[in-house]
């Protein structure tokens, strides 16, 4: 008897899940309510979609023992993406001042759009993988009891349309009275349906109602464009001026990606009180009064490619359903139907990748095993727990914050990173600590070792930086990019 697994969601999430299932069962559904693109383009059910996203080194070597006979850095590469070194290929501005740039490449990371991103990853698993169907229909509830989970009740995307006859063959599918909705039973469940998940509704359906909740809203905004990559600055590195959530004032930010198709994804950021305008002059001035004026002068003289897109969906929430006294067969939850975090720290895509690796690990070594759902989940949680730490630990800090105030750990780990800054200012020790963490390839931990703990303590070996970190040739792109902001129809960038 042929076995099934089931994927609610389509996104990098479910389409990563899909491959830790494909090697343990006969066919995996994938559930997606939204008309897919044939290529790299924005969908609606994306709300995060037209912001910044980043790869990290953990999420692409989890990708890689998923997706079978893909390097998925190259792959991305070869798509259009861009590989940056964070010591090498990366000029921030951080609550301790400026970041020197290092020799070492490591860690690599990949900057691209979340439409090539979804439309690479979708594309590697379907060609790598053959036993993998994307279905369009939506999720409405789940099978079965607290016990075992058995399947998923679907409906049709529009009302009035019949389920594919196909379809309807191919999986058996028990429909309804009137046709609108149908059983589709499945030895295997996930949902990867992101953000909108409505999997505390479904578990309160099968008498599970224990769920512990948090969710922290600082009020952050992304405001996002895209311009044209000027001419000399295709290889500029990736510039960033992080939000300094020891002011005491809201959190301000602003980031120029490099992505796919000679473009620059600028976002800058703002919590509640210091919110970026969607306004595109308001746009520019936001950029130039940040702590330094490097975003706005470069974007100054490009060329807007369109319009400032705006998100208030960045709430760091999290659902610990591992913690439920009761957990039932065959149902696993995966991304951001399990954790969100502030884009900002860039690092969901790259959870759910470490996520769908726990999945096929755990279920390729215990396939069959009684609480096998429940072991996933925990370990899901663990891949969850570092990027949920570092988020929540800096946007508690900031005023006005829904959710709680700073607990002692939170104010404790947050003067143990200021420090660990403002050593990585001037010391490789305690920027490498830094990176390994924020890359997802080391945990917490890592900032724990002798060499970041001493320089935490001793300070910087070298002296701070009085102004971004350039080579010769980066000035003079940059001076050449303020003349042309000067002489042009936007604000005249600062001296």
């Amino acid at each position: 008897m042929s076995r099934t697994a089931v994927v609610i969601g389509a996104g990098a999430a479910g389409i990563l899940a899909a491959a830790a299932l494909s090697r343990v069962v006969d066919q995996v559904v994938v559930l997606e309510r939204d008309a897919l693109p044939d290529g790299p383009e924005n969908r609606r059910g994306v709300p995060q979609g037209r912001h910044a996203h980043l790869m990290m080194a953990g999420g692409l070597d989890a990708m890689d023992t998923l997706i079978p006979g893909t390097d998925m850095r190259k792959h991305l590469i070869a798509s259009g993406a861009h590989e940056i070194s964070l010591s090498r290929d990366m000029v921030v501005f951080t609550s301790g001042g400026w970041f020197h740039r290092w020799r070492h490449a490591d860690p690599l990371i990949v900057t691209c759009s979340r439409a090539l991103l979804d439309w690479a990853i979708r594309t590697a698993v379907l060609k790598s993988l053959g036993n993998i169907a994307i279905r369009q229909a939506k999720a409405v509830g789940l099978l079965g009891d607290s016990g075992r989970v058995r399947g998923v009740r679907i409906a049709t995307v529009a009302p009035d349309t019949p389920f594919d006859a196909g379809f309807t063959a191919e999986y058996g599918l028990r429909l309804s009275a009137d046709g609108g909705e149908a059983d589709l039973y499945a030895d295997f469940v996930v949902d990867a349906s992101g953000r909108g998940s409505r999997i505390a509704t479904w578990l309160g359906g099968l008498g599970i109602t224990d769920i512990p909740e948090r969710t922290l809203d600082s009020g952050l905004v992304n405001s996002t464009r895209l311009y044209r990559i000027p001419e000399g600055a295709e290889s500029w590195p990736l510039t960033m001026i992080q939000p300094n959530p020891f002011t005491g004032g809201p959190a301000r930010s602003g980031m120029i990606v490099p992505i796919e198709g000679r473009r620059w994804m600028v976002s800058l950021g703002g919590s509640r009180g210091g919110e970026p305008p969607k306004d595109p002059d308001a746009f520019l001035r936001y950029a130039l009064d940040l702590p330094h004026p490097i975003v706005g002068r470069l974007i100054a003289g490009a060329e807007p490619l369109t319009d400032v897109f705006t998100s208030h969906s960045t709430s760091n929430a999290r659902r610990y359903l591992e913690r439920a006294a009761v957990w039932p067969e065959n149902l696993v939850v995966l991304g951001d139907a399990l954790a969100t975090f502030n884009p900002l720290y860039g690092q969901g895509m790259s959870v759910a990748a470490l996520g769908a690796q726990a999945l096929a690990r755990t279920v390729r070594q215990r396939w069959g095993s009684r609480g096998l759902a429940r072991r996933v989940q925990r370990e899901v949680a663990t891949s969850v727990d570092a990027a949920w730490t570092l988020a929540v630990s800096s946007d508690v800090l900031y005023p006005h914050v829904i959710g709680g105030a700073p607990t002692a750990a939170d104010r404790l780990a947050a003067q143990y990173t200021r420090r660990l800054t403002r050593s990585a200012t001037g010391s490789y020790a305690a920027a490498s600590a830094l990176f390994d963490v924020t890359s997802m390839r080391s945990s917490a931990l890592r900032l724990m070792r002798p060499g970041p703990l001493l320089a935490a303590l001793t300070g910087p070996a070298l002296p701070s930086l009085s102004g971004p970190p350039l080579t010769p040739a980066e000035h003079e792109t940059l001076s050449g990019l303020i003349r042309t902001g000067q002489t042009g129809q936007g604000p005249q960038p600062p001296a």
